[in-house]
């Protein structure tokens, strides 16, 4: 998944006015015009690395050279110089922390993702492991690609992009039925149906609708358990794609993984993510001065 290159440079121009303002007074006054310099982007931990694709654009579109040592995806150890850039040294330094905050907080969700991807496949089962819409305002791209990279299912990105069933759709709707019976009077044929179910009744209302996909939401995993046995009694298991939410924890994964839904989803890995720590260092300047 990639955004077009020029939707990427608007969204940096956007990055860069929110920290620089209207300069960055600091290295203005410390760092001659023109200088050049060299610098290098160190992990100080070992994780997944990603975003390097997304910061070599940004480092491109202000006209400065980088160089990716490592590809988003990689298993890094700390330590690992996975870039370097070079060009004037006040933009190098203007766009550090912005830099390094795209960088951190995509490398910290990657590897947050392949932990839990690995711990699944480790234990010789096939369910997808996705994020949610919890991402931070203005950087849903980056963190569902940082997902991606990770080897995890980005969902939803957006509202448009498939009808979800919520219980405050129910409630307005005064009953499920009502509710998909309205979406299908105006859906689009392309356009996925999935309901949220909060217990085993709601989810065999789904299934029994023919709906494309029921969410097991805030189930236990008993309660999750208890409620794909039924789907599977009544022949329906097979005949849905089955998603687990709410409440999962790297701790509890495997619980409900080895139900065997088809996916299991987790705001965690991005509303909850830790930035991985790694930092810019100039090794290298023309400054005479």
């Amino acid at each position: 998944m990639e955004l077009p290159k020029v939707s990427l440079q608007r969204r940096f121009v956007d990055f860069l006015e929110e920290d620089v303002g209207l300069g960055d007074i600091t290295t203005e006054a410390v760092v001659p015009s023109g200088t050049k310099t060299r610098a290098q982007i160190v992990m100080k931990e070992a994780s997944v690395v990603a975003g390097l694709s997304e910061v070599g654009i940004l480092f491109e579109t202000l006209g400065t050279k980088f160089a990716a040592k490592a590809k988003d995806g990689d298993e890094v150890a700390s330590g690992a110089i996975v870039a370097y850039v070079e060009g004037d040294g006040r933009v190098v330094l203007e766009t550090e922390r912005t830099v390094l905050n795209i960088l951190m907080r995509m490398s910290g969700i990657a590897t947050a993702t392949r932990n839990l991807v690995k711990k699944v496949k480790g234990a010789g089962l096939d369910v997808r492991i996705a994020a949610t819409r919890k991402t931070a305002p203005g950087l849903r791209y980056f963190d569902k690609k940082a997902v991606v990279i990770g080897g995890g299912d980005p969902h939803r990105f957006r509202l448009d992009d498939a009808y979800l069933v919520k219980d405050n759709h129910i409630r307005i709707a005064k009953g499920m039925r009502h509710a998909i019976e309205r979406i299908r009077s105006v859906a689009s044929f392309p356009k996925t149906l999935e309901v949220e179910a909060k217990t085993l009744e709601q989810a065999v209302e789904a299934a029994e609708l023919g709906v494309n996909a029921v969410m097991l939401d805030n189930m236990t995993p008993k309660e999750a358990e208890k409620t794909m046995k039924a789907l599977t009694a009544k022949n329906l298991r097979n005949k849905t794609l089955i998603e687990i939410s709410g409440g999962v924890s790297e701790e509890n994964l495997l619980e409900y993984a080895r139900l065997r839904p088809d996916v299991i989803s987790l705001g965690s890995l991005t509303h909850s993510v830790r930035a991985v720590d790694m930092s810019l260092e100039v090794i290298d300047t023309d400054n005479k001065k």
